[in-house]
């Protein structure tokens, strides 16, 4: 293990060109199925130094076992500005755009800390209020409608295409005063992003991940500029005006966060209703369980959550030495918790690999925790609940095409490519 003290000097040659964050997820198995492997690291190196060539100071760390997730995660000495880690900062040429584009300024909510985070989050936590988010039930029932009518017109569906995409995009694009139909537009540069991140090329990952964020940032920075003129009663809006009057967000910070809700506000229930129903169809006693039972739905969301979940881990950085067992993960090492992994810990979850529909207590982490916790959960939820409820009762049998869908390359942002269905 490098000494806690080291510099952060890599070698003369630095690091290779393919350099890849996601490496240690990479290597934990393959993307049709992690969490063998999740439990192996668990029982094996729950704490594991993940090995960076050419990296002579801290490095990377990932942890498995629930307990070390759940304490990274809450303890205020793991900060959540990747750039705070010397990795990050000698490697930043080699990083996805949006780690670069965070160097040059365009900072979210995900990689601060208090009090910034809590300054941007406050104002932004006005569009998700219990009463806000409740009063869109009806509006998502509608959509939800609108395409399981479409869906049963042709008897199948690519439930991706059909409804797990459509719906988050365009209630968060109503939310924020985003047309809703461009969300076919801004899905298609989303998943190009995603994609080239989770390029195993250099090369490819910057050109791919770069061409979609820049055409993400154009379109929004449009969409700004037009609410200055003529402000509506949307999320942007509301920012600007807060923006006006108090100073609170930077010209910077206001389209990183449009960003960063437009992007997080439909990738998370898109992938949760996915991975939700194929679960569920390969459990196909749960399914009529749930069927049978569908006040059991809102505790169906979490299992799925739990046992799938959308988003399969997130960054933090140590502020000083932090042992764990006979462990120390020094100070600025980047540390990859799993929240995939903490979620199918059985040190907390009983039969952690078998889907429970009922199951009660489920102290899941697949919206974080503590001060960055998710704050578009509830919406989330209620549109995976509003999802499951009316596809299960409408279709009384649904049958996959294909056993084995392909999964986007994202081992972070955990979902699949197409789910195709018959339905009767």
């Amino acid at each position: 293990m490098a000494s806690p003290n080291a510099s952060p000097s890599p070698d003369p040659q630095g690091p290779p060109d393919e350099f890849d964050l996601l490496l240690p997820l990479r290597s934990a198995g393959s993307l049709e199925n992690p969490y063998p492997i999740y439990s192996l690291l668990r029982s094996v190196r729950p704490v594991l130094e993940v090995p960076v060539p050419g990296q002579q100071g801290p490095g990377v760390w990932l942890l498995t076992r629930y307990r070390d997730v759940h304490e990274v995660l809450r303890a205020p000495h793991f900060s959540a500005d990747r750039l705070s880690a010397p990795l990050v900062r000698d490697n930043l040429e080699r990083l996805p755009p949006f780690i670069r584009q965070t160097a040059a300024g365009l900072r979210t909510m995900l990689v601060m800390d208090p009090p910034d985070h809590t300054r941007i989050r406050k104002l932004v936590n006005k569009a998700f209020t219990p009463k806000r988010i409740a009063s869109l039930r009806v509006h998502i029932e509608e959509i939800v409608d609108g395409a399981l009518d479409g869906m049963a017109a042709s008897g199948r569906t690519d439930l991706i295409h059909d409804l797990a995409e459509p719906l988050p995009a365009i209630v968060i694009a109503e939310l924020l005063g985003v047309p809703t139909e461009d969300h076919r537009r801004f899905r298609e540069w989303s998943s190009q992003l995603i994609a080239g991140i989770a390029a195993p090329s250099v090369g490819d990952r910057q050109r791919l991940a770069g061409e979609a964020s820049q055409k993400i940032l154009g379109y929004l920075g449009e969409i700004i500029a037009a609410r200055r003129k003529a402000p509506r009663d949307d999320l942007i809006s509301a920012m600007i005006q807060a923006q006006e009057e108090s100073e609170v967000l930077s010209d910077q910070e206001l389209l990183a966060t449009s960003n960063l809700l437009l992007l997080a506000g439909h990738e998370t229930t898109t992938n949760l209703i996915g991975n939700g129903l194929l679960a569920l169809l390969r459990a196909p006693e749960q399914l009529e369980r749930l069927r049978d039972d569908p006040d059991l739905t809102p505790t169906a969301v979490e299992e799925m959550l739990r046992f799938d979940g959308p988003m399969q881990a997130t960054l933090r950085v140590a502020r000083e030495d932090h042992p764990i067992d006979d462990q120390v993960i020094p100070a600025g090492a980047l540390v990859l918790v799993s929240l995939g992994a903490a979620n199918h810990d059985p040190a907390v979850f009983e039969d952690p690999d078998l889907l429970d529909v009922g199951r009660d207590p489920n102290p899941h982490l697949a919206f974080g925790f503590a001060t960055h916790f998710c704050m578009g959960a509830p919406m989330a939820r209620l549109e995976a609940e509003v999802a499951f409820r009316k596809l299960l009762a409408r279709f009384p049998k649904i049958t996959l095409e294909d056993d084995a869908p392909e999964y986007r390359p994202n081992p972070v942002l955990r979902g699949l490519k197409r789910l195709d269905l018959s339905l009767s």
